[in-house]
């Protein structure tokens, strides 16, 4: 049995130590607990990139020049095996907060407290860090800062809590028969997902979802999307904009996909490929495009309560001709 300890206690130095560190130092400590093949996986604009000295000057060193001192506020903190490849992953979702006090992406300084909500997954082996996915809100920074580059969201916009349990840091070990529910369950949910996709069913009733979903469930959806609660209101305020807004739906598979205990979580690079007919996010038809997600997902008794839902949606626009950064930068701060 491993219980994970080693490598939760590595990924927690590393926060402690990012969090203390200043901005012209990030690169130091990045460099002390990740590998010399270090891969780093972002959303748009940081993408792929190879090596700490790349990731910090990309990634970590603007955003603590424009938000210092920064936060790290977890809400869930779980570690596991994945059964895509057998690699140890210790993942990490919350929200970073800091000072917005200089520009970051083009985003106007409100020198205000700000939140980037984010999910943060760390491949650890042999006592290094070898590989993150990183995902973060871009575009729930923009709210906070009065601008929104897209129509109207179909959900509720606010800052989402962490579970409702108020148990996802898991700092133990968790018993094995309880993550391997929790994984069976998304396995199945995925199952039925992959099935209306093959047969195109996108206005399919809720008893589908009801196999697996609580009926009380709770969506937390990206900026732009919204979060909805209840079956009915997930479909009314998600399922179907998206379903019925995006045609030829692939299902590409995951990076990695893990649970702990009642926790579990994924991510892609992509996980679906999708055609955009018209109406999801109220815009019109595109061009086909790759969708980079996490998933994270609270498992209660034999069904799921709550996930917690990052899309790179300035990826996936990006690939059509609209650059949301970009477009912000240039009309709020050229």
């Amino acid at each position: 049995m491993n219980s994970y300890q080693d490598q939760k206690a590595l990924v927690l130095r590393y926060f402690q130590d990012m969090e203390a560190a200043p901005a012209d130092e990030v690169g130091t400590v990045l460099r002390r607990y990740t590998s010399d093949d270090y891969e780093f996986l972002g959303v748009h604009p940081f993408n792929e990139l190879k090596g700490a000295a790349a990731v910090a000057e990309r990634v970590w060193q603007p955003l603590y020049e424009a938000w210092s001192p920064i936060q790290r506020r977890q809400d869930i903190f779980i570690a596991g095996t994945s059964e895509i490849h057998g690699d140890h992953w210790v993942m990490s979702m919350g929200h970073l907060l800091g000072s917005f006090d200089r520009d970051w992406l083009g985003i106007r300084a409100t020198r205000k407290m700000v939140l980037l909500r984010y999910a943060e997954f760390n491949s650890v082996r042999a006592g290094k860090i070898v590989k993150t996915g990183f995902f973060c809100d871009i575009i729930g920074v923009m709210h906070q800062a009065g601008v929104n580059p897209l129509p109207p969201q179909t959900g509720a916009p606010f800052v989402y809590p962490g579970p409702r349990t108020h148990d996802g840091i898991q700092l133990t070990p968790q018993p094995e028969d309880e993550g391997r529910k929790t994984l069976d369950l998304i396995n199945r949910m995925i199952a039925d997902l992959t099935q209306l996709n093959v047969s195109a069913n996108d206005r399919y009733p809720p008893e589908v979802l009801a196999r697996t979903w609580r009926d009380d469930m709770i969506w937390y959806g990206p900026a732009a999307i919204g979060a909805s609660y209840t079956i009915p209101r997930y479909q009314q305020q998600h399922s179907y904009p998206f379903r019925e807004g995006l045609k030829d739906k692939v299902f590409n598979g995951h990076v990695c996909r893990f649970a702990e205990g009642n926790y579990a979580c994924f991510f892609g690079w992509p996980n679906l490929t999708n055609t955009p007919t018209g109406g999801f996010l109220g815009l019109p038809g595109g061009v086909r495009a790759d969708m980079r997600v996490v998933d994270v997902y609270r498992r209660q008794d034999d069904k799921l309560a709550e996930n917690w839902v990052f899309i790179d949606l300035p990826y996936w626009l990006k690939q059509q001709g609209l650059d949301i950064i970009e477009r912000t930068r240039s009309i709020f701060n050229p």
